[in-house]
């Protein structure tokens, strides 16, 4: 997502140019400031340069783990079998959706005199909340409702 932003110039190379990391989750796209099409976004002669990492989604297990690991760094006490239900929503929308639920799930624990968080307070934080693919989804199927440009 990162290098899409970036016009031709900014994809000059010379010998004397540092590491860079390009992250990217664009298929074939169109160059900014440009009509041409390539993949990523990024002209040719660049992506040939280009030594491309192949990267595989979480496992449920993982996320449960970074999960658990964020939950103790930010001090937040969390059942397991609501630890296990932020991961599959990782699993099926992303892992910063899931981890995002933390903070509005512990408030309203709160609110309801627990200091820990359970699946209850998962599951109603879920339901008031979408993640980027269901907002589009959404966006998409009611579209008449909004000023499109």
């Amino acid at each position: 997502q990162l290098a899409c932003p970036l016009d031709l110039g900014c994809h000059s190379v010379s010998t004397l140019s540092p590491i860079v990391i390009f992250a990217t989750n664009r298929g074939h796209s169109t160059i900014r400031g440009t009509d041409i099409a390539a993949p990523h976004g990024i002209p040719i002669d660049l992506l040939d340069r280009l030594l491309i990492i192949r990267t595989v989604p979480y496992t449920v297990s993982e996320i449960v783990q970074i999960v658990q690991i964020r939950a103790h760094t930010e001090g937040i006490e969390i059942e397991q079998d609501a630890l296990l239900q932020l991961a599959d929503i990782g699993s099926e929308s992303s892992l910063r959706y899931a981890v995002q639920f933390l903070t509005p799930a512990l408030i309203l624990a709160r609110t309801q005199g627990r200091e820990k968080i359970t699946k209850q307070e998962i599951e109603e934080i879920h339901a008031l909340f979408h993640d980027a693919k269901s907002s589009a989804k959404i966006l998409a199927e009611q579209s008449e409702k909004y000023i499109m440009q």
